[in-house]
């Protein structure tokens, strides 16, 4: 399995807006996506602006690479989700799952 990890930022003013378009849009985008296997948006504050931190789970790289074309490193950001941020990385990050921990209640 493997982690992408990217990360924008948005005004403190407009940070409704990015969870907002996430929900409503990123969310049924990605279920669609072979081998995607779920993710996590998080948020901080950052002075001024909040930033949004998005770790997606993938089964391989191949499936990573269907989702974003041959640059697998290249964000994909559709233009409704740079319209909520003032800010956002270009590239991403991929980390290999070496080990996962989860506890039963």
């Amino acid at each position: 399995m493997y982690i992408r990890e990217w990360r924008g930022r948005a005004k403190q003013s407009e940070a409704k807006r990015y969870p907002a378009y996430f929900r409503e849009e990123i969310i049924s985008q990605l279920r669609g996506a072979p081998g995607f296997q779920g993710g996590y948006l998080s948020q901080r504050e950052v002075g001024d602006q909040v930033e949004f931190l998005v770790l997606t789970r993938w089964k391989t790289m191949e499936a990573i690479r269907e989702f974003t074309g041959s640059a697998a490193e290249h964000a994909v950001i559709d233009p409704g989700a740079m319209a909520t941020l003032v800010d956002y990385d270009h590239a991403v990050q991929h980390y290999e799952v070496l080990e996962e921990l989860q506890i039963r209640v």
